[in-house]
C-alpha cells in the first residue's frame, strides 16, 4: 500500500510491480482485486503529484515572465 512519505517514483515502481504481479497467471482473483485497488490508490496519488508540479512549473513559469 501506498505510504504518506513515498516519493513518486518510489509510488511508480509500486505499480510497475503491480502490473506485473496481476499479468502473472497464478495471482487469484482475491489478490487481482486487492492489486488493482491499491493501484488505482497509487495512479490517483501519482496523478495528484504531477498536477501539483505542473503547477509549481507554471508559477515559476509566470514569475518569470513579469512585464
Amino acid at each position: 500500500m501506498s505510504e504518506p512519505g513515498e516519493t513518486f517514483e518510489q509510488k511508480l515502481a509500486r505499480i510497475d510491480a503491480i502490473v506485473k504481479e496481476l499479468a502473472n497467471e497464478q495471482t487469484t482473483l482475491d489478490r487481482g482485486v486487492a492489486l488493482f485497488q491499491e493501484g488505482r490508490a497509487l495512479i490517483t496519488a501519482c496523478e495528484a503529484l504531477l498536477k501539483g508540479a505542473q503547477e509549481q512549473v507554471e508559477a515559476a513559469t509566470r514569475a518569470d515572465v513579469k512585464p
